[in-house]
């Protein structure tokens, strides 16, 4: 079909006259009789790639959903144009179901979506062989792979399921896919010889924020002032029991909401996803069960209550919002401390072989005579963890990973227990005894690796200076892409810093305290170069004397800097690191573990002394201004005196000579300035005269010097300036020189 054929048959079928990109393509590849996937992003018009194909192709075209409400609502829209549909799911009775089936076999239907879980079943397949079938489209493909964000055990026999079929032709869609998912989705699918298409990440029109806290009473004010500001939004919590707290809360403050999570039962759930949907209410409180299918058009912010479990999750949960095109905001409120939800949900999601093993003996000991099992997670779980010490117990997400595992050795099935919202399990080889199960535990520990590092991931997100947006973009494996101007990294380059006032003795003592508490904290690998050991918590934990068993344990209250801070309190203590991380005296690494470190400069403050550049926590502001306006008082005297006197001399506190300019090049002056904002970004917006005054670019742009050696005797340099700043310069004339 050539393309005026298929702008026809869009315009016929579903009133457009344009196709996005690359849905044109996507559509021309699977008529073409090419397997596809399409990794496109969150309302980027997936659905048209399959829909449109369904109406030409001859047959039925099996639509894999993995969310009833989104089924139901395409249906509902596909048969509103005339266009035969219907869905089979378990919301339908069977003779709902039957009826579905019987359509499809006699070929009244050209699209019908179908749950994941169907596909359980033998007979179901056995079924489907009465239909002619013409492509198997996978929505949501990601959850595929383990290695995924998402994964669920019942995509994974999709693969199965289209050798059972016949290899029908398969299309696969995503938004969200890394290059390593990416290939398992392939993989998985048995995709022969595929077309891939991937349309890009990007989403300009929403503007990403990570917002460190340290409490939670400024998670609340902060989301509170987002409703204020944005009205439309969906705030996500990790945890059932973190969004029925906040929904409470938004209640008592008359925050007109919906609250949605895994725990509410089909017919609450449904309810409050219409209210939101239809504009009812304009803020839904939710986990992150509310999401596929969530598609209203004027979400202006989401929220993460929480950090998400990996960069995947967050991109595509804040993705629900600007589906309209228009500017939209996305906030993490980022607490370290909430890493311990998500270290728990690794924990869950990846059990160990040997509660695997307990799992199984506990099915194999409370089978009946059909070897089928009734008992609930949490009984499950409680006959778990029996008998077990506290690192082996086991909470039910355990369990139903650990029931995962037995279905995937194909040791078991599970089943919907009629009448009740309940399943039961059966055990598919009962002569099998938990010790002769064999485990791949290499594989198992690779899955728990590969989650960790998904968690890792974000944490380097979030402490990152990149643009957001960039960060994410290379993360799917798009590179080269400008800042976004619009996240919180590049909203920081905008407005140049004021410049911080030079500390007064009294407020560098304290924070030269700070300074050596954290080497104390670190390990010395050169003069001025510590390797740091602990995270920031730990730091400030031991500055501030906490009797904390943590700190107890690994020694810190045997340092000479133990509780140094203390007198201060936590508050103090808290502003004084976040600000001596500004000006690039300590910095947050970014390797497996977040760690707190002194910066090169932050080791010559602390050995050698010198003017700091800060703002300080105000504790010592009256102090510092006292302090501050005697001298100018002593120094405008003393200049006085020396005129009165005759003796002014260049030495006299308060004489400022300045040289003037060079004669330099000043095309080369703005590409050096340009190199210093770039530095200034990466270290948090620092003053432009920490990284190099405007005096010394000058210098450079007029001598051009070729090397450090060169350069050394400009006023201004120094060797540890020429070490960490100069090469970047030195790149920039040479280069300069060379065009």
């Amino acid at each position: 079909m050539d393309n005026l054929s298929l702008e026809q048959a869009l315009k016929t079928h579903f009133g457009h006259s344009a196709f996005r990109k690359p849905q044109r393509e996507v559509i021309a590849s699977l008529l073409a009789g090419k397997d596809t996937l399409a990794i496109m992003p969150t309302g980027g018009g997936k659905s048209l790639c399959y829909q449109l194909p369904a109406l030409l192709l001859d047959g039925v075209t099996l639509v894999v959903s993995p969310l009833i409400a989104l089924m139901k609502d395409q249906v509902d829209a596909l048969n509103a144009k005339g266009i035969a549909a219907a869905m089979i799911n378990s919301s339908q009775s069977w003779d709902e179901q039957k009826l579905a089936l019987d359509k499809m076999a006699a070929g009244e239907l050209k699209l019908a979506y179908i749950a994941p879980e169907r596909f359980r079943a033998g007979s179901f397949l056995r079924t489907l062989s009465r239909a002619k079938i013409s492509l198997l489209a996978i929505d949501e493909a990601h959850c595929i792979s383990q290695w995924g964000h998402d994964f669920r055990p019942d995509y994974m026999r999709l693969g199965e399921a289209l050798d059972k079929m016949g290899r029908p032709l398969c299309a696969a869609f995503t938004a969200t896919a890394t290059p390593e998912v990416k290939e398992d989705i392939l993989v998985q699918l048995k995709m022969r010889e595929p077309s891939v298409f991937v349309s890009g990440f990007a989403r300009p029109n929403l503007h990403f924020h990570i917002r460190h806290v340290e409490k939670k009473n400024e998670k609340h004010a902060r989301v509170r002032e987002l409703v204020r500001q944005h009205e439309t939004g969906i705030i996500y919590c990790a945890t059932r029991k973190s969004a029925e707290k906040l929904s409470d809360d938004f209640r008592k403050d008359k925050i007109r909401h919906v609250l949605y999570h895994g725990g509410m039962t089909p017919a609450q759930r449904d309810k409050a996803q219409e209210q939101f949907m239809s504009k009812k209410y304009p803020v839904a409180v939710a986990t992150n069960a509310f999401g596929m299918g969530i598609d209203r058009a004027d979400i202006r912010f989401v929220c993460h209550w929480e950090m998400p479990g990996s960069v995947e999750a967050y991109y595509q949960e804040s993705g629900r919002a600007g589906r309209d095109g228009q500017s939209a905001h996305c906030e993490v409120l980022f607490m370290y401390a909430d890493k311990r939800v998500q270290d728990f949900f690794i924990d869950g999601t990846n059990p160990a072989p040997a509660l695997i093993r307990r799992v199984y003996d506990i099915l194999h000991q409370t089978k009946g005579h059909d070897n089928e099992a009734f008992i609930s997670m949490d009984d499950l779980a409680r006959m778990a963890t029996l008998g077990q010490r506290k690192s082996g117990a086991a909470n039910s997400m355990a369990v139903t990973s650990a029931l995962t595992v037995l279905r995937k050795l194909g040791l078991i099935e599970r089943f919907e227990i009629p009448g009740l919202r309940a399943r039961g399990t059966r055990l598919l080889q009962p002569d099998f005894s938990a010790r002769d199960i064999t485990i791949d535990a290499e594989l198992l520990d690779e899955k728990r690796r590969r989650d960790e590092a998904k968690l890792k991931a974000f944490i380097h997100l979030a402490y990152s200076k990149e643009c957001r947006q960039s960060w994410i973009l290379n993360y799917f494996g798009e590179t080269d892409f400008e800042p976004c101007g619009g996240c919180d990294c590049c909203d920081s380059m905008k407005t140049p810093a004021t410049p911080a006032p030079v500390l007064v003795e009294e407020e560098f003592v304290e924070v030269r305290k700070a300074l050596s508490g954290i080497a104390r904290m670190s390990w010395r690998i050169a003069p001025t170069q510590w390797q740091p050991r602990f995270g920031r918590d730990k730091v400030l934990k031991s500055l501030l004397g906490s009797k904390d068993e943590k700190i107890i344990g690994a020694g810190l209250d045997k340092l000479s800097t133990y509780g140094i801070l203390k007198p201060h309190g936590k508050a103090f203590a808290n502003a004084l690191l976040k600000e001596m991380e500004i000006v690039g005296l300590v910095e947050v690494t970014q390797g497996d573990y977040p760690l707190l470190g002194l910066t090169e400069t932050g080791a010559r403050a602390m050995l050698e002394g010198g003017d700091v550049f800060m703002r300080y926590p105000g504790e010592l502001s009256k102090l510092a201004k006292k302090k501050l306006k005697q001298r100018v008082i002593a120094n405008a005297n003393a200049f006085h005196a020396a005129q009165t006197n005759g003796t002014l001399t260049d030495d006299t506190p308060g004489k400022q000579t300045k040289e003037p300019p060079p004669d330099y090049d000043e095309e080369l002056y703005k590409k050096l300035c340009s190199k210093r904002n770039q530095l200034r970004f990466l270290r948090g917006n620092v003053p432009a005269y920490q990284i190099f005054p405007n005096a010394v670019l000058q210098q450079l742009a007029a001598r051009k010097p070729a090397s450090a050696q060169d350069a050394m005797d400009i006023k201004g340099i120094g060797p540890a300036k020429a070490k960490s700043f100069l090469p970047s310069f030195l790149k920039i004339i040479a280069a300069h020189a060379g065009s």
